[in-house]
């Protein structure tokens, strides 16, 4: 920005020596030097982030910084990144000719997020991603200016990160993955019409799972079913965790819990060795065991957050200004793991039909 300044500056001192030159008197001089230094000055405390100048920059082939923290590696996480640079590819961003995308995993670690953000900030980025809450919340912390995107955030008015999910009025906004809990436990009584007590098992250091857990208790008690709550706080206790519920209840409901979700394995290997089976939040934690979902596409809300990157990038809209964008139910999907039903005993006939099979 401030070598773009500095030639604005440069021109308009040229053209005022050149009037000099010429035999402009001293007081048409000042004024004109008046003029250029006031004009300078504007162009730097706007910024050249207008609309015109970063769509032209972009089209130029003016590279763009993008650093990116993702909270950890698990498949509906990264999928969500695939999307998000999906969506810069086809509106012409590619790695090595006009964007530098700076990717950084914080293994599942919050105290990781703060030590990167710190660094994408530092680094002076022209834009930020975060994925997953606790690393939108850590980059929000370190900056007002930066735009920030975030993806897989549950609610990112409950995080703090906007004033509202219409009208954000921060330097945040993105795409929820607020998923379609009441749909979620409908799957669960229609393919498990016998249970009568869930178990609803979440992380209780994460505050998408807490806000899911609420929904999911709320809906089954609309439904008549009776529930017990399990959590766990990090990875050391996910195994005592899923082994106490054993006996204890006939289903598992496991929302879009980034702990679980990178565990899931763990978890099923268990319930599913003792006849309990997990409705889960997302497809890829079926295929890494649970049942069933009614769930996500996590590749295509990354989408969404790109798509907002790019109008950020080329028109130069503020990000405080642009609605949290969110996938419908009705554009979520019906996924099923038939190896596990058959290892559980549990006859999936009746959506078969409708169903993608996630079976490995």
């Amino acid at each position: 920005m401030k070598k773009k300044v500095m030639a604005v500056m440069t021109a308009a001192l040229l053209a005022v020596n050149l009037l000099a030159a010429c035999g402009g008197d001293a007081k048409e001089t000042k004024s004109a030097e008046t003029k250029a230094a006031s004009a300078a000055a504007d162009t730097e405390a706007q910024g050249t982030d207008t609309p015109e100048t970063k769509g032209e920059a972009a089209a130029s082939g003016e590279t763009v910084k993008i650093g990116v923290v993702q909270l950890t590696e698990h498949p509906a996480l990264d999928a969500s990144y695939e999307g998000f640079v999906a969506a810069l590819k086809e509106a012409g961003y590619e790695e090595g000719k006009n964007l530098e995308l700076d990717f950084n995993n914080a293994q599942n670690d919050v105290s990781n997020c703060e030590t990167i953000a710190n660094k994408l900030v530092n680094d002076k980025n022209d834009l930020i991603l975060a994925i997953a809450t606790p690393a939108a919340q850590a980059v929000a912390g370190k900056t007002t200016e930066i735009p920030i995107l975030a993806t897989a955030v549950t609610d990112f008015e409950a995080a703090g990160l906007v004033n509202s999910s219409e009208a954000p009025g921060t330097n945040v906004s993105g795409s929820s993955d607020m998923n379609p809990v009441e749909e979620q436990i409908s799957l669960l009584q229609e393919i498990l019409p016998d249970a009568k007590k869930v178990g609803i098992m979440y992380c209780s250091s994460e505050d998408n799972s807490i806000l899911q857990a609420g929904i999911a208790k709320e809906v089954c008690e609309a439904k008549g079913l009776e529930y017990e709550e399990f959590t766990v706080s990090d990875s050391s206790m996910i195994q005592s965790v899923a082994e106490s519920m054993i006996g204890k209840v006939d289903a598992v409901y496991i929302p879009t819990d980034n702990l679980l979700a990178e565990a899931m394995a763990t978890v099923t290997m268990i319930t599913n060795a003792n006849g309990l089976p997990c409705i889960v939040g997302e497809e890829n934690m079926v295929t890494n065991g649970g049942l069933a979902t009614y769930g996500l596409d996590y590749y295509a809300l990354g989408k969404l957050a790109g798509q907002m990157a790019v109008d950020i990038l080329e028109n130069g809209t503020d990000v405080s200004t642009m609605a949290v964008q969110h996938i419908s139910a009705e554009e979520c999907s019906l996924a099923v793991n038939s190896a596990a039903a058959k290892e559980l005993g549990v006859n999936l006939d009746g959506v078969m039909d409708r169903a993608k099979d996630l079976a490995e």
